[in-house]
């Protein structure tokens, strides 16, 4: 067989290496119309849930990035200067460009013959592959080429973010709540290796319009948030990577595939960083699409057994990412809550965790917020 793939992120890395890996015999090409070494953003985070779920597949990839990767065992909310530990919430990072060229050495080795610096402009260039997959990202050509055939749909939050990194070593992945005089500011912070950590800010769109962030530069949009969050910086600076105000994409797709082209990543579906989740997802697909393409010689049939078993799955992830994107809709509402009850608030927000699991993962935290609420001084 001859597959094209589409889109040289984490996902159709992997997918290319996993295939060639497992069929030495058939031929697979991906295209990726940026240089290698070019990427946007800057960390990527995995739950400890997430690498389980990848080791069982495919454990030396999961032992060869481990040694690469910072790890932490709690989250930490920070609100009007006081801060909360949630603890056993388990979750590892790794920049993004190293993770990137990681999948790209595998890939490499295993034989597939990447071309980087190759946008593709037009599905016709691809005749004479019998499989196109598309992980080709948020503005995937090949769903934009079929968006009827693939049911998408495409809707936007209301907050705006931006994406930045620092030098600023942060322990934990944190979320730091700031009031100004003209709204709040809510920022995403995590250390990535031993000397970045991603800083990634979001306001609401009332906020974004009463500091005119859309007749800002760049350089002006990056020197507000570093005065908003001088304390949590310590005087360190943020560091931008394309780094341009944007509303979050919700894109999902009711059909995974079309005639011979098959979709995973973002160009199928969208989660919200707030979960963390999105290469995650991405390498997942490529797992479930392996597994799908091994299952049934016959290419129809296989792309919808793909569809068939991962769709559940990603649907009830992707509703958890849409309630936990609402809360961050309305974050500054929850910040008039007292330290204890607006953490609480945080960590259910999701609607997956319940007060018995929370005390089973989180039994410190519960210990203190129980007693807060019995005590009524810190609720």
């Amino acid at each position: 067989m001859r597959i094209a793939v589409i889109g040289g992120g984490p996902g159709g890395l992997y997918f290319a290496y996993l295939w060639k890996k497992r069929h030495p015999e058939d031929q697979v090409d991906l295209f990726e119309q940026n240089p290698a070494d070019a990427t946007w953003g800057f960390g990527v985070v995995f739950s400890d849930q997430a690498l389980e779920f990848l080791r069982a597949d495919d454990p030396e990839t999961v032992d060869a990035i481990s040694p690469h990767m910072e790890s932490w065992e709690n989250i930490t909310l920070n609100l009007s200067g006081d801060s909360v530990a949630i603890d056993g919430v388990g979750f590892s990072s790794i920049g993004r460009l190293e993770l990137l060229r990681f999948l790209q050495q595998r890939a490499i080795n295993a034989g597939v013959t990447p071309r980087f610096d190759t946008p593709i402009h037009a599905i016709d260039q691809l005749n004479g592959h019998d499989l196109i997959v598309a992980a080709d990202g948020l503005n995937s050509l090949v769903r934009r080429a079929f968006e009827g055939d693939f049911g998408t749909s495409l809707s936007y939050s209301s907050n705006k973010f931006v994406w930045y990194g620092t030098s600023k070593r942060f322990e934990t992945l944190s979320q730091t709540f700031v009031k100004t005089d003209r709204g709040a500011f809510n920022a995403h912070h995590y250390r990535y290796s031993p000397t970045m950590s991603t800083f990634l800010v979001e306001c609401d769109h009332a906020t974004w319009q009463a500091y005119g962030f859309a007749y800002k530069d760049v350089e002006q949009s990056k020197g507000v948030c570093e005065e908003v969050f001088a304390d949590t910086l310590g005087g360190r600076s943020l560091v931008s990577n394309k780094s341009v105000w944007r509303n979050f994409p919700w894109v999902w797709n009711e059909h995974w595939s079309f005639k011979n082209m098959v979709l995973l990543g973002d160009a199928l579906h969208s989660a919200h960083f707030s979960i963390g989740s999105g290469t995650r997802l991405a390498i997942e697909d490529a797992i479930a699409l392996v597994k799908a393409l091994e299952s049934d010689a016959h290419l129809s049939t296989a792309l919808h057994r793909y569809q068939a078993a991962r769709k559940p799955v990603v649907q009830k992830l992707v509703n958890a990412a849409r309630t936990s994107a609402f809360w961050y809709e309305h974050f500054a509402q929850h910040m008039q809550q007292g330290l204890m009850d607006f953490a609480y608030s945080y960590i259910t927000r999701s609607g997956r965790i319940d007060d018995s699991r929370l005390r089973a993962m989180s039994p410190a935290f519960m210990a203190r917020y129980e007693a807060a609420k019995n005590g009524g001084d810190e609720a």
